[in-house]
């Protein structure tokens, strides 16, 4: 276990460094998920629909909400797998397990976020 002062050096980070820490959260993401630029695209697609369509404000929160719940999705995935990755680098059928749950997830909040897309933009689009 970690001596007192590894956990004291722990709790004492700064406001400051945590939002760095965080940044460079975001930008391990970007750079190890290979999906996570489709998730972008689409989100900037459904935005500029949005501003085609004129969507409501109700309808801009479910938007919003629909395009965080993939991002926060993916975001969790990667760790995940980056926590999986480490603690069974080899081979072992509930490491492979554990990454096809956390992958089925994203998979179910793209799923939601399409219906939610559906439910918005086709009647605006017929």
């Amino acid at each position: 276990m970690d001596s007192q002062e590894e956990q004291k050096a722990w709790k004492k980070v700064k406001y400051s460094q945590k939002f760095l820490n965080a940044f460079r959260g975001m930008y391990i993401v970007w750079k190890t998920t290979r999906l996570i630029s489709v998730h972008v695209l689409s989100a900037v697609a459904v935005v500029i629909a949005g501003f085609y369509f004129n969507v409501s404000d109700i309808e801009w929160v479910a938007l919003i909400f629909a395009i965080g719940f993939v991002m926060v999705s993916e975001v969790f995935n990667t760790a995940i797998e980056i926590d999986i990755d480490l603690t069974s680098p080899g081979y072992h059928p509930y490491a492979k397990d554990t990454k096809d749950v956390s992958a089925a997830a994203v998979l179910m909040s793209a799923l939601v976020a399409a219906i939610v897309g559906l439910i918005i933009f086709l009647p605006k689009i017929f």
